[in-house]
């Protein structure tokens, strides 16, 4: 679906419009009552004031009680329901966008994760405010109505000239709206840029110390910075022009409408009562001026985070998939047929049940290629990839994601327990135990008090290297895909415990006959494996097992027996 920044905000409009309606309608009864509290002091003088009765003063203290009482309680009714509105419009785009980003079939924003999570957050609030700005809009506008036929009804040439300036004075006030717009869009652009490189930076914070560059890095996100704050003060000055020329052309309308009616009341062509009807209409005409001014400042403003919203909503997807959820139970769990892609030649590659196949390839690039080529995640190759004997690209995403789970060699985990992080790829933690006791995992449980139910902090950061690995091996082993795909899940561990975990992968997945793919050139790995492909340049260009390959193939050695 294409999306732009008008539909983002139409959208928004209508799927609230019961919320919206209510809102706008109680608003205007606010700013509509606030109009009728000049209209009615200038009764009071006409009418009780000046024919000192007692029963039109009563009446008149009544009209104004029930107008104050109107008032303040249609203003809260009304922005209870126009924040509501906003409110669910918030977390309905920050649903959408998380989804959008954390679909299987990838986005093509060229946006970084800092940028992303700034759109998820802050964007998705001010675009949802193109509801706080029509509803201002047209309370402003109801008042702005209400007093020109007012004062239509006091002097006819008076409620023409307020009917005439106004407009004139809202639409001079909108020509600083696309200047807005474009610098609120800067200001945002430079904003994202900004939190994506903090985000960078603190991610790698342990590399840059390493290696002495934290001063570059610094220094880097210091001119970001700067160029953040230079796009927000161009923004910010622009909004200072716009408030400013709202409420200098206001005053001087007031000051017009003001100084006529005061010359109409010297020639007696209206009364006291009028002339202050008048005065106080003119001076309240520069609230809803105001109003309107700041709901076009909001919509800018909305406008330019909708924009952002749009263009990620609208991002096409890296990879294309089908609806099938037909597979053929006797074909090959997973299957590459002449594949070529990035540094791959020709790669075939069959995987069967109760299979395990592990793979050699001598350059790292290769690696790389193959994991996004089995992941799903290659946008273009050539051949085919087969998932129980179906075209990839034909099946369903989710059918495709049950099917093949690739354990990545940087293992994410979350905040929460440690248990929650062991069970996020399944709901039965029935096999939890053996999973933890393959992956040689038991010693991570145990090391804390609380077993399962230690905490972990965001990423898994207070634990090793080897601990994460394990932890994200017993994960994909409890999770059981039909294929499993590891790229290197023992780089971190020692050669003990390596062994344990070599053992207890082959144990696991050969028994419950499940297949497995790893890519690896860890003997202890390796020599579990019920054969082994080693990729060179590209292409497969020796199969066996470990042993044989170990003994016959020098370059095998090289890589392998180090």
């Amino acid at each position: 679906m294409e999306f732009t920044a008008g539909r983002v905000m139409r959208r928004a409009i209508g799927r609230h419009r019961g919320r919206m309606l209510a809102g706008c309608l109680v608003l205007a009864l606010h700013q509509a009552t606030e109009a009728a509290v000049p209209i009615t002091i200038g009764i009071f003088v006409d009418r009780a004031v000046s024919s000192g009765r007692l029963e039109p003063l009563l009446w008149c203290v009544l009209m104004m009680f029930v107008l104050f009482a109107v008032l303040s309680n249609a203003w809260k009714a009304g922005a209870r329901q126009v924040v509501r509105a906003i409110e669910y419009e918030t977390h309905l785009l920050r649903l959408e966008i998380s989804r959008r980003v954390l679909d299987p079939r990838g986005h093509q924003t060229g946006l970084r994760s800092g940028e992303l999570l700034l759109i998820a957050t802050s964007d998705a609030e001010k675009a949802s405010l193109v509801l706080r700005a029509v509803s201002l809009g047209f309370a402003g506008s109801t008042a702005l109505a209400v007093s020109s036929v007012a004062l239509l009804l006091v002097d006819v040439p008076l409620g023409l000239g307020v009917m005439i300036g106004v407009p004139l004075l809202v639409l001079g006030i909108q020509t600083l709206s696309p200047l807005l717009t474009r610098r609120t869009s800067s200001q945002q652009e430079a904003v994202a840029d900004t939190t994506a490189l903090a985000t960078d930076l603190v991610g790698g914070l342990r590399t840059l110390r390493g290696i002495g560059a934290q001063h570059n890095a610094a220094e880097r996100y210091r001119r970001s910075s700067q160029q953040t704050l230079k796009a927000t003060l161009r923004a910010a000055s622009t909004n200072g022009l716009q408030d400013g020329v709202t409420t200098a052309l206001s005053g001087l309308l007031l000051a017009a409408v003001a100084g006529v009616a005061g010359w109409f009341a010297l020639n007696g062509r209206i009364t006291i009562g009028e002339l202050i009807t008048v005065v106080g209409l003119a001076q309240f005409a520069a609230e809803p001026v105001g109003l309107l001014g700041y709901s076009g400042q909001v919509f800018a403003m909305s406008r330019a985070s909708a924009a952002r919203l749009a263009s990620v909503l609208s991002s096409p997807f890296e990879i294309a998939t089908g609806t099938s959820t037909a597979v053929d139970p006797a074909a090959p769990l997973l299957s590459l047929q002449d594949v070529s892609y990035k540094t791959l030649s020709s790669v075939e590659l069959a995987l069967q049940p109760g299979e395990l196949v592990g793979v050699l390839c001598y350059d790292p690039r290769d690696a790389d290629a193959l994991l996004t080529v089995v992941a799903g995640r290659a946008a273009s190759h050539e051949g085919r990839v087969l998932v129980g004997g179906a075209a990839v690209e034909e099946l369903d995403i989710d059918l495709v994601r049950r099917s093949v789970l690739v354990e990545q060699h940087d293992t994410d985990l979350f905040e929460g327990t440690l248990r929650s992080n062991l069970l996020a790829g399944t709901s039965d933690p029935s096999g939890l135990e053996r999973a933890v006791s393959a992956a040689a995992a038991t010693d991570v449980i145990e090391a804390h008090a609380d077993g399962l139910e230690h905490p972990l902090a965001d990423r898994g950061r207070t634990l090793s290297g080897g601990q994460r690995q394990r932890l994200g091996l017993a994960r994909a082993l409890l999770a059981a895909p039909p294929v499993l795909v590891l790229h290197d899940p023992s780089t971190a561990v020692d050669a003990v415990t390596e062994e344990l975990l070599a053992e207890g992968l082959a144990e696991v997945r050969g028994a419950d006959g499940l297949a497995t793919l790893v890519l690896t050139s860890s003997p202890a790995l390796l020599g579990k494996m019920h054969r082994v492909l080693v990729v060179s340049d590209g292409a497969v260009v020796a199969e066996g097992r470990h042993a044989e390959l170990a003994e016959t193939d020098p370059a095998y050695q090289e890589a392998v027996l180090r």
